[in-house]
């Protein structure tokens, strides 16, 4: 049976004149007659008879031929398969006269014939085994298709020989065997490789991630059995743990009792070899004190400094997380002598600049410390005000970092790092005790003097393990500490991680029916303090204005419709208690934590997985239990559940309303519903004048 179909050689050869396979068949043919002459000859010896000449010695016995033949064409009825039989149609014939001249006719793949005393009958064309040794690869395969329809020159023996010779060079070549559940191609199509025609499943590609994503310090997720006692972190400096006491602060979470050390261990400066510390990443639930993981170590490590310069540097997307942490660095900075200032437009632009720096005969001299800042706003001072310098920065921290990677807003990376590591004014007057270089090889220049290192610090609850996308950050050997269970910590951890007090539900409803669901979550169930989110501005303030004309809830909105101190007013309003619904949109979902929350609505179900987890986590908060429930409409729940699951967060548990228990609620809803409409038409009167 043929293995292989050995094609033309197509192209043109300038220096051989003659077909190459017509040489390649002269070379197998006379191979063919000196294995056939030494047969005869050891036949002939065998017998003791003497060798007698003539065409007859070269036919075998018309019995054996005939047996052979048959024994041939059973093998190769059930081993050829549909491809090799429609290749088997397509070859062309050769013709040879008296076993003497090879003559090729359309194709020289066909078995050849040889006339002898008016008879056709079929010879080998050659053997892989025997005196000769071994042979070319291409001539074995060639020559084992030639001889492909039964030999009838050494009888049943050879031809039971060959049979068993072909066996064995399809198993050594075609290694695994033929499914029969297989579909095997259409005839007259040529396939290269393994005949395998099964439609097989493609296996997934896994990524391959750098060591520091792949192998990360696991940090235990359940807070409360995994609470840190203070005296049990001897790194942190006394003051500050006097300072964490005083504000109620007793024990660290896993995430800080990991982070703070791991940040504090570089120390200040770099050795004399200008070694750079290592980035720290941290992908964190939220509420599990990502914020005074950062605000501890950088406060301490400033702690000792004489002149005041901004060396610490914290970006947030939005100006309300800004302001939260502008307010942890300022209790835990007070009686330190450091100054934190904050750049997020709340000021006019000319007060930021008086808040940075000031003038003095020498220059400018620095007012800050750290700096709290808005991309933006942070941009606008890099480009406008020559006071705010950033040469001697040492820590620049990215909180809720897969957003500010999402968010490259002017590039505010780029300039940041170009500021940090531009060359000293000239005649600046001050005295350059530390320099700050590029990463790169130890020499005798770079050992001569300190280096002031910039370290990167990344926070988020939803880190991005996408290599490509943090490639543009330029961490310097980073380590990535992630949060695992206590019962899984053998296994590989999970992209996402929810708090572990946290209780999920979905519900099924219709569009028309949403505000009633709501309704019967804040009047029959009587849930307080809940934060409701919703998909957009337009839509946050008409189911405001919706709930407030029904009557019976106190509720309030939180969007861009509200000026920087209206917003401020609303939360600390909710935080409270005098707030019982809080409807607004995802610009709280972000970092920003409200004291108190006990559910968490979604109205409008989120489009995106990082979207989801970030509003379920403003429940749930330091270990606390929370409730997040999450509206879905029919259309909607199969691609819902299908985010979830990919995530490989725990299935939700579906949570039903009756109908019978929103009727009492219809009369009331739909005066309401009349209301909104005569409201809605006065705002867009109001808009047009």
């Amino acid at each position: 049976m043929a293995l292989f179909v050995v094609h033309r050689y197509l192209g043109d050869e300038d220096n051989d004149p003659e077909d190459h396979s017509q040489v390649l068949l002269r070379r197998l043919k006379e191979r063919v007659r000196a294995r056939q002459q030494q047969k005869q000859q050891q036949q002939q010896q065998d017998d003791h008879m003497p060798a007698e000449s003539g065409p007859n010695n070269e036919m075998p016995d018309l019995d054996l031929e005939k047996e052979a033949k048959q024994k041939s064409k059973k093998r190769k009825q059930s081993e050829e398969s549909p491809f090799t039989e429609g290749h088997r149609k397509r070859k062309k014939k050769l013709s040879t006269e008296g076993g003497e001249g090879v003559e090729e006719k359309d194709c020289d793949l066909s078995p050849r014939r040889s006339k002898t005393s008016g008879k056709e009958s079929k010879t080998p064309q050659g053997s892989t085994d025997g005196g000769e040794g071994k042979t070319n690869r291409s001539e074995i395969k060639l020559a084992s298709h030639l001889e492909n329809d039964g030999s009838a020159g050494e009888g049943e023996d050879g031809s039971e020989a060959r049979a068993n010779e072909s066996q064995g060079e399809e198993e050594q070549t075609l290694k695994s065997p033929r499914d029969p559940k297989e579909t095997p191609p259409p005839p007259n199509t040529i396939v290269l490789g393994d005949w395998g025609w099964k439609a097989a499943q493609k296996k997934k590609v896994e990524p391959h991630l750098p060591r520091w994503l792949a192998e990360p310090k696991l940090v235990q997720r359940r807070i409360k059995e995994n609470v840190v006692p203070l005296q049990d972190v001897p790194v942190i400096h006394p003051k500050l743990r006097k300072k964490l006491q005083a504000n109620g602060i007793e024990s660290l979470f896993p995430v800080q009792a990991e982070v703070i050390p791991a940040i504090l261990e570089s120390g200040f400066l770099a050795g004399r070899g200008g070694y750079q510390p290592s980035d720290i990443c941290v992908s964190a639930p939220t509420g599990s004190g990502k914020t005074l993981a950062f605000v501890i170590p950088v406060v301490q490590a400033l702690l000792d400094r004489v002149v005041c310069r901004v060396r610490a540097l914290a970006v947030l997307p939005t100006k309300e997380l800004a302001q939260q942490v502008n307010k942890v660095f300022n209790i835990y900075t007070d009686g330190t002598g450091l100054k934190v200032v904050q750049l997020t437009g709340q000021k006019s632009f000319a007060k930021e600049q008086e808040s940075l720096a000031e003038e003095t005969l020498m220059g400018f001299r620095s007012l800050a410390d750290i700096v709290v800042a808005t991309p933006g706003r942070l941009v606008d001072h890099l480009q406008q005000s020559p006071q705010f310098s950033l040469k001697e920065l040492r820590f620049l921290i990215i909180d809720e970092a897969d957003r500010m990677i999402d968010n490259m807003h002017q590039d505010w990376l780029r300039q940041v790092v170009a500021a940090a590591h531009s060359a000293a004014e000239e005649g600046s007057g001050t005295l350059q005790l530390f320099r700050r270089a590029e990463q790169g090889p130890l020499t005798a220049a770079r050992a001569g003097c300190p280096h002031v290192p910039l370290q990167k610090l990344l926070f988020s609850a939803t880190l991005t393990r996408n290599p490509e996308k943090l490639q543009p950050l330029g961490l310097y050997r980073p380590r990535l500490f992630t949060p695992i269970s206590l019962e899984k910590a053998t296994e590989t951890t999970k992209k996402y991680a929810l708090p572990e007090g946290l209780s999920q539900y979905y519900v099924p409803c219709s569009l028309r029916w949403k505000p009633l669901f709501l309704l019967h979550f804040l009047l029959r169930l009587k849930f307080s303090r809940v934060l409701c989110f919703t998909n957009s501005r337009d839509t946050s303030h008409r189911l405001f204005l919706l709930l407030r004309s029904f009557g019976g809830v106190n509720v309030a909105e939180f969007s861009s419709r509200l000026n920087p101190r209206q917003r401020k007013l609303t939360l600390k309003e909710f935080e409270q208690g005098k707030i019982q619904l809080l409807i607004s949109t995802d610009a709280t979902a972000r970092g920003i934590d409200i004291g108190g929350v006990k559910c968490v609505i979604s109205y409008d179900a989120p489009q995106f997985i990082r979207t989801y987890i970030h509003r379920v986590g403003r429940t749930a908060r330091a270990g606390k239990a929370g409730l997040a429930f999450t509206m879905v409409l029919k259309q909607q729940e199969r691609k819902f559940l299908k985010m979830l699951r990919e995530a490989g967060l725990p299935e939700l548990e579906q949570q039903l309303v009756k109908n019978t228990s929103l009727q009492p609620l219809l009369p009331q809803y739909e005066e309401a519903l009349a209301d909104l409409q005569k409201i809605m038409k006065e705002e867009r009167a109001e808009k047009r004048s």
